[in-house]
């Protein structure tokens, strides 16, 4: 399977600080790189778990007897370590996203340059693929699909496009959905439309929002004190989430304070927030969106 560089690849892992006899966690295995990283810093009695739900990369596991891939979502993480016989680790990666291989599989449905049917699902084994979303959600159901993972002021009148056009005809390949939506693609913004288009339908698909709340507030649970999380997010509605839970343990609202006006935090931020250079985006186009921030359980 071809798969590319891996995104911010020594910042991440120089952000796990890794101990050699530590045991670490890579959420996202994808192509193995981070992993392979990890790997080479670890000593002989060193550990590392890696997660990725797509069968496509349990070709790439590693033949190193201090590594174990286990093939499910990264939202299960601490019932898997459990069976494994770990409760609490050094470090957890986590390259956040559709991997390059992903993008590149056609039939996969994940990439807007190519014509696919609709799926878009992480793992074979969801029943939810885009197919449904896009031709049984009801209409208010996509338009908040499109409004708040897309971002797309102009969510309504999609929805709404969409539903009267699958009435005729099931929508089944991503050409044939670009065709019902032209109208809304100008050729000016037409690929960065599309792209948020697609992102709504790929975060509805594969529950990527609350798959990483999950794994964030189970990492605070797993992680030892001074264990580090480093964290490559893509687009602005994963990065929230992640700097919100780092500067205060919640997603949403303000924790609560003492009489003094202060309130206790379970990370400390680690560093500033990174972001790839230009020679980095050169080799790979996909790191450019890409901001890493890292944090220490306190």
């Amino acid at each position: 399977m071809e798969y590319h560089n891996p995104v911010l690849l020594h910042p991440t892992v120089d952000g796990l600080d890794i101990k050699p006899d530590g045991v670490y966690v890579d959420v996202t295995f994808g192509g193995g790189g981070h992993s392979k990283e990890i790997l080479r810093r670890l000593g002989p009695n060193g550990k590392l778990f890696a997660f990725d739900q797509d069968e496509d990369a349990l070709a790439n596991a590693l033949p190193d007897e201090r590594f174990t891939l286990i093939n499910e979502n990264f939202r299960f993480i601490k019932r898997f370590l459990r069976f494994h016989g770990v409760k609490e680790v050094d470090g957890i990666l986590a390259d956040l996203g559709v991997s390059s291989h992903q993008f590149d599989v056609p039939e996969r449905g994940f990439s807007t340059r190519f014509d696919a049917g609709l799926d878009m699902r992480m793992s074979q084994k969801n029943d939810l693929n885009a197919y449904r979303v896009v031709n049984e959600y009801e209409e208010q159901d996509l338009r908040r699909v499109f409004f708040d993972y897309g971002e797309l002021k102009n969510a309504p009148v999609l929805a709404r496009t969409i539903v009267e056009a699958r009435r005729d005809y099931p929508i089944k390949t991503t050409d044939e959905l670009k065709d019902i939506l032209k109208k809304y693609l100008p050729e000016k913004v037409r690929n960065k439309i599309l792209a948020q288009i697609y992102q709504a339908i790929r975060i509805e698909v594969n529950q990527e929002m609350d798959v990483l709340k999950e794994f964030i507030e189970q990492s605070l649970e797993i992680l030892k004190p001074g264990g580090r999380l480093s964290v490559i997010s893509y687009h602005s509605l994963e990065d929230r989430l992640v700097k919100r839970f780092i500067k205060n343990g919640m997603f949403e609202g303000e924790p609560e304070r003492d009489f003094y006006g202060n309130f206790s935090v379970p990370f400390k931020t680690i560093g500033k927030l990174i972001v790839p250079d230009e020679a980095e985006i050169k080799i790979n186009n996909r790191a450019r969106s890409a901001k890493l921030r890292i944090a220490e359980k306190i």
